[in-house]
């Protein structure tokens, strides 16, 4: 063989060997081979931000494969298409010793088999701008997380934190919005409904006032509307009836099909892009490895002529003429990738029903939405037909409105129908016929507060206000709850209290680095650095010499033995009345009483706000109860003093401790099985945490217990064996695969089951 191809992932190389044939040999890097290292910054500042880099753990020996396998051969790097990609690429010619300027670089859109020969035969230099883009960010958030977190550390006590320039601008937006449902107080309001004959109409408008905006507030006022309409004749002023089209919608980008399926399909973010990616890597079909989507890391619109091409032949065959309509798609945002596609089935002919039995039950339902939206990206508009039928009384002073609408053409919506899009409207009613008001409903009603960020409406907030970019909202949401930052609400997020009191802590000492402003202008510079337009150098050092006297701050106050948490509340102490402190400690967040040493742990979900150096807790009675409901007793003494022991909550979840803390510090770890047996005598397997914070998982019939296994692993073992050589398999989280199964025998991987959710 001739040739060597490398690309990032194993699937996708299967997939590609495929289309190459004879002469070519296609092996994958697994992703990074290179990065920062771990346990230092890895950044040469005095020299120019020159990064340090290193080996990755556990890739010496692809690396030597690597080398092995290109001695005597043509290298062609075909890694991913974005700045991730383009640095693997720049990273393995490195370790080859090749010459930047050698036309030895390709990239596809898609993996079929014309895109993947023609990229070959039109190969270009790597491209050294879009590297440096992703040095740029990679060392700008090496920078703010290595610099701030240890400040973060310090403060909170609590080195299991971390900061980040994305993250905390994230969970910035997530406490902001939960200051506003806290503090929110309803405001009361009502609301009428009239019934004229068989038609229902709904009061909107008094004195040419809409009630939307000029809200009826009290009981008084309605009732004096109440008298009013009921002493009124009406009569029909206007019945209209338009003709409306519904827009198209666009093809998918990363971030709407993040949100899409997260709406439609209750797919978590980091669950959409996993699936995605072994959707355009290939899965293996009776004709082969075949990959089913484009690329999914895009901001783009655009579609190819071969795209349009497919779909018009697809929807005139299998619809008709009537349903077709050839559109492309153009954006008006700033920096998009042009040269990418927008997310589309690589074949159009090949409907989601025709490659079902192929495919996972979540690579069905991802490619089954991917595949209509397409489709429905090259149809004609839907119609509709929307009366409005207005009722006045004889002073035209009130107003009701009735509306409805009835589709008449189905069009786009053939392949995706809107939710709520049809209200039939049936009536015999005139325009000035008189109509008599039979029934009369008033409501009271309340003002609700703000939604909370559902993973769709984030990703949405994100990307409106340019933070980070699609590719990234995964790992940023990932990141949130790992820290326990963030916590699931039904289908929503809201912080912990544990969040705020980081979010608290950043925004107060870092308002220039923890703000939108900021970390979208300097995505805008990044973007700017990928086209050449900025050197990348220069973004690091107008950044940092605007950072360092912040540090310098923040020096000084460590000196002065001020940097701390410490916050007043407005909870009172039940034994002397008197304010209680909060204070964070080696569990977490708690309050203190100063004078009677009395301590109460604080729930992650506890209802507060921070001002300054107070915290306002909503209802510090509920507080208290909770905290004594929390800390329940279990039956035993402390071994160390005598005291009760309690199960508590702190920032890794429950554990047992001395009611007597602080003055007692013993803890004991709460035992929380394992998804699998113990692979070595099939006995129950126990996640433990260790003293750094960092969860294990051991035997129950360890040595320690009096027992004779030695099974410890800092994976969590599962009761699937592998396929292959029929290993156990265990459950690994890495940043290309995503949480998976993994064979520490032969190294095989294996998606994770997911459980379904029951409807509700």
């Amino acid at each position: 063989m001739n040739h060597l191809v490398i690309v990032e992932s194993p699937s996708k190389a299967k997939t590609i060997k495929k289309y190459l044939g004879k002469g070519y040999e296609v092996i994958s890097s697994k992703g990074h081979i290179r990065d920062l290292p771990v346990s230092e910054l890895g950044v040469e500042i005095d020299k120019g931000f020159e990064p340090v880099f290193v080996t990755m753990k556990g890739k010496e020996k692809v690396i030597k494969e690597i080398k092995s396998k290109a001695k005597g051969k043509d290298v062609i790097l075909a890694s991913d298409r974005d700045r991730e990609g383009e640095a693997i690429a720049w990273h393995i010619a490195q370790i080859l010793g090749l010459n930047e300027s050698e036309k030895n670089r390709v990239i596809f859109s898609e993996i079929t088999k014309d895109t993947i020969n023609e990229a070959i035969k039109n190969p270009r230099p790597i491209d050294k701008s879009k590297v440096e883009a992703q040095f740029a960010r990679r060392i700008l958030d090496r920078i703010v997380g290595y610099k701030i977190s240890p400040y973060l550390w310090r403060a909170l006590r609590m080195n299991s934190l971390s900061a980040g320039r994305v993250q905390s601008v994230a969970l910035k937006f997530i406490c902001e919005l939960d200051d506003k449902i806290v503090k929110f107080v309803p405001e009361e309001y009502w609301k009428f409904k009239g019934l004229f004959g068989e038609l229902e109409a709904e009061l909107t408008k008094i004195n040419g006032k809409t009630l939307e905006k000029n809200k009826v507030k009290t009981q008084k006022q309605a009732e004096k509307i109440k008298e009013e309409l009921n002493r009124s004749s009406f009569t029909v002023k206007s019945i209209e009836d338009k003709k409306v089209s519904k827009k198209v919608p666009a093809p998918f980008t990363t971030s709407t099909l993040q949100q899409a399926a997260s709406n439609l399909l209750g797919f978590n973010v980091g669950r959409t892009m996993q699936v995605a990616q072994k959707l355009y890597e290939g899965i293996e079909t009776p004709e082969g490895q075949t990959a089913f989507i484009t690329y999914m890391r895009t901001d783009s619109t655009r579609l190819s002529n071969i795209a349009l091409d497919g779909a018009e032949k697809y929807i005139q065959k299998n619809y008709g003429k009537e349903y077709h309509k050839r559109r492309t798609f153009t954006t008006k945002k700033n920096n998009v990738q042009d040269a990418h596609e927008a997310i589309r089935p690589t074949y159009p002919e090949k409907s989601p029903e025709s490659v079902k039995a192929f495919m996972e039950k979540d690579q069905f339902k991802l490619y089954n939405l991917i595949w209509n939206r397409f489709m429905a990206s090259q149809s004609t508009p839907s119609q509709y037909m929307n009366k409005k039928i207005q009722i006045e009384d004889k002073n035209s002073k009130y107003l009701f409105e009735a509306k409805g609408s009835k589709q008449i053409f189905d069009g786009f919506e053939k392949f995706y129908p809107q939710k709520n899009s049809e209200k039939i409207l049936e009536t015999d009613l005139k325009e000035k016929q008189s109509v008599n008001l039979d029934k009369l409903d008033m409501s009271q009603n309340f003002t609700k507060p703000p939604s909370r960020f559902t993973e769709a409406t984030l990703v949405k907030m994100l990307e409106k206000d340019g933070i980070g970019r699609p590719s990234t909202y995964a790992s940023i949401i990932k990141t949130l709850f790992s820290r326990n930052y963030v916590r699931r609400e039904g289908k929503t997020i809201a912080p912990t209290f544990v969040g705020k009191v980081v979010n608290h802590f950043l925004t107060g000492h870092f308002p220039k680095i923890i703000q939108k402003k900021f970390t979208a202008s300097m995505e805008s510079d990044l973007d700017y650095v990928e086209v050449g337009d900025i050197d990348w150098k220069k973004v690091l050092t107008e950044f940092y010499d605007k950072f360092v006297p912040t540090l310098e701050k923040m020096d000084q106050l460590i000196k002065s033995k001020n940097l701390n948490v410490d916050m007043k509340t407005n909870v009172n102490c039940k034994k002397c009345s008197k304010p209680m402190e909060m204070r964070v400690g080696r569990y977490g967040p708690y309050l203190t009483c100063q004078t009677c040493k009395i301590n109460l742990s604080v729930p992650e979900d506890i209802e507060a706000y921070m001002e300054k150096d107070t915290v306002y807790f909503k209802d510090a009675e509920k507080l208290q109860e909770q905290t004594k409901k929390e800390a329940k007793e279990i039956g035993r003494d402390c071994p160390k003093c005598g005291s009760p022991l309690v199960e508590k909550n702190g920032r890794f979840g429950k554990f047992i401790a001395c009611s007597n803390y602080p003055d007692c510090k013993y803890t004991e770890n709460i035992d929380v099985k394992a998804r699998g047996k113990c692979p070595e005598c099939g006995a129950e397997v126990v996640k433990r945490r260790s003293k750094r914070g960092k969860f294990f998982y051991t035997c129950k019939n360890n040595t320690y217990n009096g027992g004779d296994c030695e099974f410890i692993s800092w994976d969590e073992p599962t009761d699937y064996q592998c396929e292959k050589c029929g290993a156990t398999l265990y459950v690994k989280y890495t940043k290309t695969h995503g949480e998976h199964l993994y064979c520490k025998e032969c190294k095989s991987r294996y998606p994770l089951p997911i459980e379904e959710d029951n409807e509700e």
